[in-house]
């Protein structure tokens, strides 16, 4: 399935990415892997290659809405503009949510993007 719309909610530990089309709704974890690193006081290595993977799961993706609780969905998004602008361009907006299910995030998801398309005068993706 090459996915047309992805829907990414992320926190600092976990992101939960549903891609889905007219059609299908996939979903897939990814889980962060915190390395402390002395040289950065923090775990900015850690953070680098969570936000990396998550990028990765999101290579070839149309149009992608980020959204969690607290920071981490801006973070992403500032992640990807600066590290990785072949996602970054395609992620559309970012929004505060706390913890929806998949089909939760599909349909509001959905919601964003259409009126997403009639505000840019785009023509509409199936969704």
């Amino acid at each position: 399935m090459t996915p047309l719309h992805a829907v990414v909610r992320i926190d600092h530990k976990t992101a939960t990415i549903v891609h889905f089309d007219a059609e299908h709704v996939q979903s897939q974890t990814i889980k962060a892997q915190v390395h402390y690193t002395r040289q950065h006081g923090s775990n900015v290595r850690s953070e680098h290659e969570f936000y990396g993977g998550v990028a990765d799961a999101l290579a070839g993706v149309t149009e992608v809405l980020v959204v969690g609780p607290g920071q981490a969905h801006a973070e992403f998004k500032r992640y990807c503009d600066k590290h990785r602008a072949d996602v970054g361009r395609h992620i559309i907006g970012t929004e505060v949510v706390d913890h929806p299910t998949d089909p939760q995030l599909v349909a509001m998801a959905r919601k964003y993007f259409l009126r997403h398309d009639q505000m840019t005068g785009a023509a509409p993706l199936p969704t």
